[in-house]
């Protein structure tokens, strides 16, 4: 159905699938998102949040860079964004499940290199965020690419210079929930992260519910996958709040 969707009715994928016994390869690289971010930035916002206690005065930063990957710099300031530039209001929101490293982003998760305490779109947090650039480093473009997962790395290094010249520098290559972090991600965290991002929506009876389900999945009848869904409380739902922004 995919290859019809994206290149018509005669294309023809080929992918490869785990034979008896084998690992379950693509499962085993997936990595969690402890943060609403796009996955590059979930190590550089374990960074920010320790960085971040460091900076006694953010006034006094004098920048901030990010070296990273190709595929962090792309989304951040290496995309040539023409709205990137040093003036104007702030950018609108981006989609819910990337944060990108610009400058001038007004999500409300911030940016991976500053720990947004405040409003994004305070005048002194954009400040800030016009003082961010990043720069592409071949060494984490390599790690971002290695065959071998236990060199795989999502993360970079974060260099704040101050104006007095003082110069803040640390590096992190997997995120703290990321199996080899320093606080992966248990079944209790993903229980909790589950109940944040249901929390008002989702009744407290129909979350009990999916999550007694989805933790008897092994032993789950054919009859009862259907119960692997979550029912969202319409009462909490304001439909005449939507708009024609789109999904996001």
């Amino acid at each position: 159905m995919i290859a019809w969707v994206l290149d018509g009715p005669d294309a023809n994928y080929t992918r490869a699938a785990a034979w008896t016994g084998e690992a379950k390869r693509a499962i085993l690289e997936t990595y969690t998102k402890e943060h609403s971010a796009e996955y590059q930035s979930q190590a550089l916002i374990d960074l920010a949040r320790k960085m971040g206690g460091q900076v006694k005065d953010f006034d006094a930063v004098d920048s901030v860079v990010i070296h990273a990957s190709h595929h962090t710099h792309v989304i951040g300031t290496g995309a040539g964004d023409p709205e990137d530039g040093p003036e104007g209001e702030p950018r609108d929101a981006r989609p819910f499940d990337h944060v990108h490293l610009r400058r001038r982003s007004r999500t409300r998760r911030g940016t991976a290199c500053v720990p947004m305490r405040r409003s994004a779109a305070a005048p002194d947090t954009v400040a800030l965020l016009h003082k961010i650039s990043t720069v592409e480093d071949p060494k984490w473009t390599e790690r971002y690419h290695h065959t071998d997962p236990n060199q795989r790395a999502f993360g970079g290094r974060v260099v704040i210079t101050m104006k007095d010249g003082t110069v803040l520098q640390d590096e992190l290559a997997v995120a703290d929930a990321h199996p080899a972090g320093a606080r992966p991600f248990a079944r209790e965290n993903y229980i909790n992260k589950f109940n944040i991002l249901t929390e008002d929506i989702v009744t407290n009876s129909e979350r009990i519910r999916f999550l007694d389900t989805v933790q008897k999945l092994p032993d789950l009848s054919a009859g009862e996958l259907g119960e692997l869904h979550v029912t969202l409380n319409a009462a909490a739902l304001d439909f005449a709040a939507r708009d024609d922004r789109g999904i996001f």
